[in-house]
């Protein structure tokens, strides 16, 4: 890790003007020591070699978070790329070399430069420039699936991929099972799983933090204006980078639950904030500002607080709740 008074994070990202370097040293001279840690455990898990098996053991360690260097390897892994990919082989170049939707292409190419303008890695000037890698993973995705095609959104999450697996093909593979698995129909035309999801955690948020889900009926703000880049950019943008990855950690394994873990410990901690909106814009600006400062930043915390602060969270409950979401997002047509 380059050191915390860099300008530029290590991932490539610009900190913003206002970056407060003291706090965030002092977070990370914490957190190196848990990294430290971590890795040692890691590597003797892994003894060498590039395999794990699905275990309680397994699942206790990524909710501790993966090392970066073995990062894209357990991703891989345990979210189905791996397997994937290796009983498709060379289907990802012919998909780039195969005939080409030209609608399709444009509106990749339009998004290009609207995607992380903040990382030196993906400015035409850099060497090698990400751009190019992120270019042909979309379009590849999108011939792939075409019911999906390619569409907002899409181009961060890729982007996030090709910084952390530094490869094509495997950024393919794991959008491949974030979207055709994880996120059920988040990217769609219709986005219908996206709306249900939001209603859904407007539910959860009833039964969980009713003060707050009382709020928003009362001024009629829908979940959707407050949440929707939440689920669209798995928090890209949203949260500090560091957190961002360590939520993917989890997302990988566990699948979309996580989702709704992070967006009820973001409201249950902030509560009393949240509550101190008295208007709609006032509501707004006060989710805007619940995923930033200290809480956020400090991503292992963070990390032990979305399992344990939203209380039991069962896949059974989401499911029962998603039917009769989606019931009503239809029935609004």
């Amino acid at each position: 890790f380059p050191p915390t008074s860099c300008r530029v994070d290590p991932y490539g990202f610009e900190r913003p003007d206002d970056f407060d370097y003291a706090s965030y040293e002092a977070f990370f001279s914490r957190y190196l020591v848990v990294l430290t840690r971590r890795a040692i455990k890691w590597s003797k898990l892994l003894k060498g070699n590039n395999s794990i098996q699905k275990s309680l053991k397994v699942k206790r360690y990524i909710r501790k978070g993966i090392p970066n260097e073995h990062r894209a390897l357990i991703w891989m892994i345990v979210s189905g790329a791996q397997t994937n990919m290796e009983q498709n082989p060379g289907y990802y170049h012919r998909l780039l070399e195969g005939e080409k939707n030209g609608k399709l292409l444009e509106a990749i190419k339009t998004d290009m430069n609207r995607t992380f303008p903040d990382n030196v890695k993906f400015r035409k000037t850099a060497d090698p420039c990400l751009q190019h890698a992120l270019y042909n993973v979309l379009v590849a995705y999108g011939h792939h699936n075409k019911a999906v095609g390619y569409c907002q959104g899409m181009n961060f999450i890729a982007g996030y991929l090709i910084l952390i697996t530094k490869n094509e093909e495997e950024s393919f593979w794991l959008l491949d099972a974030l979207i055709g698995r994880i996120l059920p129909d988040y990217y769609s035309p219709a986005m219908l799983g996206l709306k249900t999801d939001q209603e859904v955690l407007g539910e959860l948020v009833k039964m969980k933090v009713p003060a707050v889900a009382e709020l928003m009926e009362r001024h009629g703000v829908m979940w959707t204006l407050v949440v929707s880049r939440w689920f669209i950019c798995l928090f890209i943008d949203i949260l500090p980078v560091e957190t961002v990855l360590r939520i993917w950690d989890c997302l990988f394994y566990e699948g979309s639950k996580i989702i709704f873990r992070v967006a009820l410990t973001l409201i249950k901690q902030n509560q009393g904030f949240i509550l101190e909106a008295t208007n709609f814009p006032d509501i707004c600006d006060k989710f805007k500002q619940i995923t930033k400062g200290t809480f956020v930043t400090e991503c292992h915390t963070f990390m032990q607080k979305i399992f344990t602060d939203p209380g039991s969270l069962s896949m059974a409950t989401i499911d029962r709740l998603r039917e009769t979401c989606r019931e009503k997002v239809l029935s609004q047509g």
